[in-house]
Formats: C-alpha cells, sequence, structure tokens
C-alpha cells in the first residue's frame, strides 16, 4: 500500500497548487509570452467518436485502411493512452476549448447551456498575435451555430449537422448547399482555402472539426459500399449479457438493461440504420474520408513548406463502443468509451516513430497548443503541455486520471458515474442507482471482464482508489450534481417514450 500512499500525496500537493476557474474578465485576458519562444503554427483536427484503436496501423480491424493516419503516427507521435474526462461530445469539446474538468465549465452534457464566462484558449492565441480560424462541428453550449469567440473566421452548422447538403453559418451568414455536397469534403476544401489567403506575415491556428463519425453513418459516394461484407471478430464481453452470465462476473444490472436500447448492440439506433455489421462497415467507411481530408492537409503544409515546424494534432472528442459489454457508442468509463485516438506531429520539436504510453487527455490539449505558441499556461488549467513527453521526459507527469460522466434525460440508460484510472487499475463509483460499483485490473484483464469489487484481496485497492476519487471532486469543487431544466418527452427512452 505504499504505492497508494505515496500517490495519494503527491494528488494532493497537485490539486491544491490549481486554481478550479479563469479569473480574468472574459474581456480583458491576458497573456503571459515565454520569452524567446517561437510561436509556431498549430492545426488540431478533431473527429467525431473515433474510436481509439481504428486506425489501420493498430492492426485492431484487419480490413480498415487508414494510410494517412498510418502516416502521421510514423511521422510523429502515437498517444496509446490518450482520455477524455467525459466520453460525450460537447463536455470533451468544452474540455478542450477551455482546459477544465466537465464540472468546472459546466457543460455536462449535449444540451447544457454555455454559463458565459468561459475562455476559450484561442482567445490567448489571438491575443498573442494568432490568426486564428474554426471550420466544423461545434455542439457545445446551446444549440446555435453563431460565430464563438476565439476565432477570426468561423464556418459551423447548428447541432449535429447534416452529412449531406450542409448548412453552413460562415462568419454570419448562412450558406445552404446541394445534395451532393459532402460535409467532410466541403470543411476541408474551405480549411484549405483559408490557410492560402492568410496573412503570411502572422502565424495561425487552424481548428478543423469534423461531423464524422458520428451516428447515423454515411460515408462519402466514393467510398459507400467498399466494405460490404466485412466484420469484426465480436469482443470477449459481447455475449455475456444475452443470459446471466454477467452475474458471475458482478457487472452492474445497467448494463444488462442497456443491451437492448439505443445504446445496446440488440437495438442499436433503435433499429433505424440496419444491423450490427451493416453499422460498422458505414462507420468505417465514413472514416476514410476523414483520413483523406488529413491527406489534404498535409500535402498543403509540405506544399508550402511548413510541414517541419507545424504541429499538428489529430484527435477525437470520445471513444466508441463495438460490443464491448454488449453496448455500442460512448457514455460509460469502460476503455474504447473513454480513450481517444490522438496522433502528433511537429519534426522540428520531436523525432517521429514515437509510441507514448503516459497517460494524456483532453484537458493537456490546450496547455500544449498555448505552449507552441509561446503563451505561458494560465493557472486555472489543471492539464499539462505534452511537449514534454513528446520530447522524452516523464519527470512529474500524472500517475491516474479520473472521469465524470452525468445522467441524461434523453438517454437514462447509462448512469452517472465517477471513476479513477492508473496504469494498472480501474473504479468506476455509479450514483444514483442500486447496483454494482466496478474495479478492474486493467492488466491483467484488459478486457475488464472479472469485476473485483468486494474481493476481500483488493478491498484497500477498492478504498484507495475511492479516497483519490474524492480528493479530486473535493478540490476541484465537483462535489455538486449538475441539474437543468428538462420539460419534453425523452428522445432515446423507448420505455418512455410519452412521459414528462
Amino acid at each position: 500500500m505504499k504505492y497508494f500512499l505515496f500517490y495519494s500525496l503527491l494528488l494532493l500537493g497537485v490539486l491544491s497548487a490549481c486554481s478550479t476557474a479563469p479569473t480574468e474578465d472574459i474581456d480583458e485576458i491576458k497573456v503571459e509570452r515565454v520569452e524567446g519562444a517561437k510561436q509556431r503554427n498549430v492545426i488540431f483536427i478533431l473527429t467525431d467518436d473515433h474510436r481509439y484503436d481504428y486506425m489501420g496501423f493498430t492492426g485492431k480491424v484487419p480490413w480498415l485502411e487508414t494510410p494517412e493516419m498510418d502516416k502521421l503516427a510514423s511521422e510523429g507521435a502515437y498517444m496509446k493512452n490518450a482520455f477524455v474526462t467525459t466520453s460525450l461530445c460537447s463536455p470533451s469539446r468544452a474540455s478542450i476549448l477551455t482546459g477544465q474538468y466537465s464540472h468546472v465549465h459546466t457543460i455536462v452534457d449535449n444540451v447544457a447551456p454555455d454559463p458565459g464566462n468561459l475562455v476559450y484558449f484561442p482567445q490567448y492565441l489571438q491575443k498573442a498575435g494568432y490568426q486564428t480560424s474554426f471550420f466544423g462541428k461545434w455542439h457545445m453550449g446551446d444549440e446555435h451555430d453563431d460565430p464563438r469567440p476565439g476565432f477570426d473566421h468561423w464556418e459551423s452548422f447548428k447541432g449535429q449537422g447534416d452529412y449531406y447538403a450542409p448548412n453552413l453559418n460562415i462568419n454570419g451568414e448562412r450558406v445552404q448547399y446541394d445534395e451532393d455536397t459532402y460535409i467532410t469534403d466541403l470543411l476541408t476544401e474551405h480549411a484549405i482555402e483559408w490557410l492560402d489567403k492568410r496573412d503570411t506575415e502572422k502565424p495561425f491556428f487552424m481548428y478543423l472539426s469534423h461531423k464524422a463519425v458520428h451516428a447515423l453513418f454515411k460515408p462519402a459516394r466514393r467510398h459507400d459500399g467498399v466494405y460490404d461484407g466485412k466484420t469484426i471478430e465480436k469482443p470477449a464481453t459481447f455475449a455475456q449479457t444475452v443470459g446471466d452470465d454477467y452475474q458471475e462476473l458482478k457487472w452492474p444490472e445497467w448494463v444488462k438493461q442497456q443491451r437492448h436500447s439505443w445504446h445496446g448492440v440488440d437495438y442499436m439506433y433503435h433499429g433505424k440504420n440496419g444491423t450490427f455489421d451493416e453499422n460498422l462497415q458505414k462507420y468505417c467507411e465514413t472514416l476514410l474520408g476523414v483520413d483523406e481530408s488529413i491527406g489534404t492537409v498535409m500535402e498543403w503544409l509540405r506544399e508550402n513548406g511548413l510541414d517541419e515546424s507545424t504541429m499538428v494534432i489529430y484527435m477525437g472528442d470520445n471513444g466508441f463502443s463495438w460490443g464491448e459489454h454488449g453496448l455500442i457508442d460512448k457514455r460509460h468509463f469502460y476503455e474504447e468509451s473513454v480513450k481517444v485516438p490522438m496522433l502528433i506531429r511537429c519534426p522540428e520539436l520531436f523525432e517521429g516513430g514515437k509510441n507514448i504510453e503516459r497517460m494524456v487527455q483532453n484537458v493537456d490539449v490546450a496547455p500544449t497548443i498555448l505552449e507552441c505558441a509561446g503563451v505561458k499556461k494560465p493557472e486555472y488549467m489543471p492539464g499539462h503541455s505534452m511537449v514534454q513527453l513528446l520530447q522524452g521526459n516523464e519527470e512529474g507527469w500524472r500517475t491516474r486520471v479520473y472521469y465524470e460522466y452525468f445522467w441524461e434525460y434523453d438517454f437514462p440508460m447509462t448512469p452517472t458515474v465517477f471513476g479513477v484510472r492508473t496504469d494498472q487499475y480501474k473504479y468506476m463509483r455509479y450514483q444514483g442507482i442500486w447496483d454494482q460499483n466496478e474495479l478492474y485490473d486493467i492488466i491483467n484483464d484488459p478486457d475488464e471482464q472479472y469485476n473485483l469489487m468486494g474481493d476481500p484481496a483488493y478491498a484497500d485497492v477498492a478504498k484507495q482508489l475511492a479516497s483519490d476519487l474524492y480528493d479530486w471532486l473535493e478540490q476541484t469543487r465537483g462535489m455538486n450534481i449538475p441539474l437543468k431544466r428538462t420539460v419534453k418527452h425523452p428522445y432515446g427512452d423507448y420505455r418512455h417514450p410519452n412521459q414528462y
């Protein structure tokens, strides 16, 4: 137990050194520059619901081909243990942009409003002399697509948007495109046009935020059908909730119940988009457009002599289950939901071909980009710049990551969950439901199949992780369950569709 005691003391020291909210007035953002630091160009590419291991080079899906992602990994770094603090679109995107946890920025789900006091890291870049642009899916803190702070150029759409015939808000003017226009291609084309027209005397930051690969999946027509007939070997935890085997493994009852729901393999998307295999095929076909988009951006950098000096970051906003524990989609704290793909390339900063094992999070994105801009990270941001890891320095890096997800009215199948993950153990604590908490040895049980909660041999481990979790919540002001006004019929609850 010395291991746990040491890291608990370390955790308290780290948490107490961090404040939990920006102190600057939003109209008076102050930027502290790093003397002598180079202001490098940065391109951040975000995709939606891309699972961490669904890339060609991982070998997870033998028939999936992603040559541009593969090249980005071989020439840069593959962050093998990249996590989000909440596995859901809006909270994760808010954590990326603010550098804060969900319970701090308060955009805890896909309908929570922007509280109006948030500072987005591109605002610091603007103050530091950067030209900034945003292309694509915002879907964070309100349904509208109006231009948001921090971006000189803005192109977005309402909510989830449409794969075909998209409607864009371009700097406040709405533009409707025809039914042959595919959103991934359109956003990429416009991003390249902006790069061509930028002020070459200023550094730039470009945020390319794809709708893909969010359900309901629709690939580009040139990719439609290329994976027809393909399937995967079902996960080791696919079938236990068909009968009662899950009970012997001590899985929570909600996992069994969710199997036949919008987010379960037996009634996925309420049958709106085909079978499991058909959805999987379309998901992978839709991903091909994103891969080509990466290639287009990288080709532009090479042609303009900027491919060595520009920091390029590719990541997903959350993970995605494909049958593990009988589930699909995200929200829960199982590995395939909380882990995301993250690839980083910048030859001037570090040598390529790295596989980095240390745990990183979405709250590390803002500090990383700010360092690349020569801007000191605000004290209220709990994350860390990943540049030190990219350059081979692991000193003082985190030893655990924390997780939170808050129950949603529209998708009530997944309960509120708080959790903590170390390199060996994962602890899940459920709130507001009479059910089984979970503890897994993820080194010896990477499929998270054998719940160790209640085993006397692991009682001290569970107790210590529970204490660490509450230390984190208390120190970061996360001890309150957020509520919001929801007077409507639930969208994804087929059992109670007409209730209020």
